[in-house]
């Protein structure tokens, strides 16, 4: 009898009503459970648990998943009632200040009426933080202790909830209440809502997009405080989903013309609504990522920054797949971003090279004077408000086809002696027989290794002065003329200390393709100090040099490590880790929060593509050689800062080849930028790197996750890397390339 007891109990929960989508994914949140954790318990994918919990149009369960999911739903709603303030048991803390994992934050839906009065009364985020793991990583990191609650204030019926997000609800600035961004996203039923940042949603009245402006400056309360003291603030960033393009009279997609264009016509309806509004555009038009404003009246701001998904405002290479996720997840992500490194402005090269300038301002006020006036100054350790004039540009630092060069011949390629090249290595060499008998090639990369190069860094303010045949002097940066070919990489000083090593099997550090010069060439300040570092005598013939100069990017280091370090804390890797835990712990990394991991590979984009715009090429726009292009104009277009801290960075790497060389005997077999291959009897990096009683060489190799440490890239077999060189008939082919998943193909197109 009791089987046919259970069989019909098993009938009846296989048909028992579930609760609502929204109330679904509020039980879900409230305890800290990710869709992954829920997918991973009812043996179901990730975009399964995630369709049950669509607000728009939510799929249901079937069969045992329904049965267990009901149980689970029962389960958390006896903990989490709808209408109380529980607590979950509380955890051991960590220094994080926010959680990788979904937490729960108040929710709630508001009219626009309502927004001002509720904003006040929205969750302090739980600074309670959970333990990372320090040994082989779970499928998710443990929970903080958190607290959830409902709102107080009254919701328009049937509106929706947007799912707490685990990020910062915009801090205690009472004008930027309701965080950094909203996602723009319309209910089947023409609800417009704004997902914010902490699961906040606000509802949008506005019916075009010249009122949904006017909506986020007048009544949204978005917005992110200036980082530095003559600063200014962020502008509200607004992202709009398909939905709300289809909503708002824009285009989904953009057609190939557009694409190429990068906007979508000046005749558009859209824009012609904005143009009656008295609302501008800035050159880049209405694109991918819009700026709409109207001029500044003193030090009011009116201007809203756009970004649409669907146009490819977030490109897949450093965002991975944000732009698919639905409006809560994107809002979290995008506002993760935002609170560690900045509120979005374009592409991730766009808003790194706009964070050296948000934290240091071109200007700043002047005491006032007699009248008790303030005027605009320059502020000291920026790069100012003007450009540098581009015939003032030094002719070595500049990129082909420079205003500076239009009088060079038309097929004129420049060498060495006239052209500074300082870029990342690109190097490797053929294998010895005493490597072939190894049976591993073990790659390991070097975290953050640019940002690394950028800290402490001094680099050039102003504009270079040219000196015929300076002392050498490694604290003044600029770009000199030198010879270097005579340094001797079989005998060079390491510390105090002259070594001998094999100077066949080392790159050169002085050239990217780690060939030796030949003669003189053009090198920045890093690269010449280096020469004097491993012994040898240094002349220069000539330089250009700066003598205003500091340590400008310091702080846009330091924000981009901690932001960094903030969120691979949050997935797991902490900073303290011994090297076998740390190891561990970034074994699948990325699975313990796709989310979070998207936010780590954009702050990393940050730092690269924010250096490679200080030598922004020209990009189209029917530019010809030896024209002006629209970079030129920025202060920011620094070719000489770009040169110095690519050059740091490739002799910070040389140094500790050097270092292990000498110690142990080994030399690489292949370097692409920041990821170094050697050959070793064992799959791990610690079975080659010299760790002893935990403690690493000192100046070598060292473990961890912090910016210029390093960790695994990828391990593959001797007779792999054999077998891909014989089959492209390529001794030197570059494996660093290839080392992460051995997947090569016969296009080598570099990181």
């Amino acid at each position: 009898m009791s089987e046919l007891f259970d069989a019909v109990d098993a009938l009846v929960a296989s048909r028992s009503p579930l609760p609502p989508a929204e109330e679904r994914k509020r039980l879900r949140v409230a305890h800290g459970l990710t869709l992954d954790e829920v997918a991973a318990a009812l043996k179901v994918r990730r975009a399964t648990v995630s369709g049950w919990e669509s607000v728009k149009k939510p799929t249901e369960p079937r069969g045992p998943e329904r049965e267990a999911y009901a149980r689970l739903l029962e389960k958390l709603a006896e903990l989490y009632p709808a209408s109380s303030v529980t607590e979950e048991p509380a955890a051991p803390a960590v220094s994080a200040t926010f959680t990788g994992t979904p937490a729960p934050a108040e929710v709630r839906t508001l009219s626009t009426g309502q927004a001002s009065e509720a904003a006040a009364t929205t969750a302090t985020e739980n600074t309670q933080t959970s333990s990372a793991p320090a040994a082989a990583a779970p499928a998710a990191a443990p929970r903080p202790a958190r607290t959830t609650r409902t709102s107080s204030t009254s919701r328009r019926p049937g509106a929706k909830k947007a799912a707490p997000a685990g990020t910062p609800a915009g801090g205690t600035d009472p004008r930027f209440e309701n965080g950094p961004l909203a996602v723009i996203d319309v209910e089947d039923d023409g609800t417009v809502l704004a997902y914010c940042t902490g699961g906040l949603v606000l509802d949008v009245p506005a019916k075009s997009i010249p009122a949904l402006v006017d909506w986020t400056l007048r009544e949204a309360k978005l917005g992110q405080p200036k980082l530095a003291g003559p600063g200014k603030d962020a502008d509200p960033l607004i992202v709009l989903t398909e939905a709300a393009l289809e909503r708002y009279g824009l285009p989904v997609t953009l057609t190939e013309e557009e694409k190429h264009a990068g906007r979508i016509p000046e005749g558009h309806k859209v824009i012609k609504q904005l143009a009656r509004a008295d609302w501008k555009l800035t050159k880049r038009g209405f694109g991918p990522w819009a700026r709409i404003y109207r001029p500044a009246t003193g030090s009011e701001r009116a201007c809203v920054q756009l970004c649409i998904p669907s146009w490819n405002a977030l490109d897949t290479r450093h965002w991975g797949e944000a732009g698919q996720l639905p409006p809560a997840e994107l809002a979290r992500v995008l506002g993760v971003y935002a609170s560690r490194v900045m509120t979005p402005r374009g592409s991730t090269a766009v808003t790194g090279l706009e964070l050296m300038t948000a934290l240091h301002p071109p200007t700043r006020a002047t005491a006032p004077d007699e009248n008790g006036k303030r005027t605009g100054e320059h502020n000291p350790g920026s790069l100012g408000k003007d450009a540098i004039d581009p015939m003032n540009f030094p002719p070595c630092e500049v990129p082909d086809g420079h205003p500076v060069l239009k009088d060079l011949p038309r097929f004129h390629v420049r060498g060495p002696a006239e052209k500074l090249f300082e870029e990342a290595y690109d190097w490797a060499r053929p294998m010895t027989d005493a490597e072939c008998t190894l049976r591993h090639l073990v790659g390991i990369d070097v975290n953050m290794a640019f940002a690394a190069g950028a800290n402490g860094l001094n680099v050039g303010l102003g504009e270079a002065t040219h000196v015929k045949a300076p002392a050498f002097d490694p604290k003044l940066p600029g770009s000199w003329l030198v010879d270097l070919s005579h340094v001797d990489l079989s005998r060079v000083k390491v510390g105090k200390e002259w070594v001998e090593l094999d100077g066949s099997l080392l790159p050169s550090p002085f050239t990217p393709k780690g060939e030796r010069p030949t003669g003189p060439a053009w090198h920045a300040t890093p690269t010449v100090a280096y020469a004097a570092e491993l012994g040898y005598e240094v002349r220069p013939i000539e330089a250009w040099v700066r003598y205003e100069n500091g340590r400008y990017l310091d702080g846009w280091y330091s924000r981009l490590r901690d932001a960094y370090l903030a969120t691979m804390a949050d997935l797991g890797v902490d900073a303290d880790l011994a090297p076998a835990d740390f190891l561990a712990a970034m074994d699948g990394y990325k699975a313990r929060d796709p989310e979070l991991a998207i936010v780590a590979t954009a702050i990393k984009a940050t730092v690269k593509g924010g250096l490679g715009k200080l030598r922004e090429r020209p990009r189209g726009e029917g530019w010809k050689p030896g024209e002006p292009w629209r970079a030129l104009s920025r202060p920011t277009w620094r070719p000489d800062i770009r040169a110095a801290v690519i050059s740091r960075t490739r002799m910070n790497l040389h140094r500790k080849i050097v270092k292990h060389a000498a110690f142990t005997g080994q030399y690489p077999i292949a370097i692409l930028s920041d990821c170094v291959v050697y050959a070793a009897g064992g799959e791990s990096p610690l079975d080659f790197l010299p760790y002893r009683e935990g403690k690493p060489l000192p100046g070598g190799f060292k473990l961890g996750i912090n910016p210029g440490l390093v960790k695994h890239e990828g391990t593959q077999s001797v007779l792999w890397g054999e077998e891909v060189r014989e089959r492209f008939n390529a001794p030197e082919l570059n494996l660093a390339r290839y080392i992460k998943d051995g997947t090569v193909t016969d296009v080598d197109t570099g990181e």
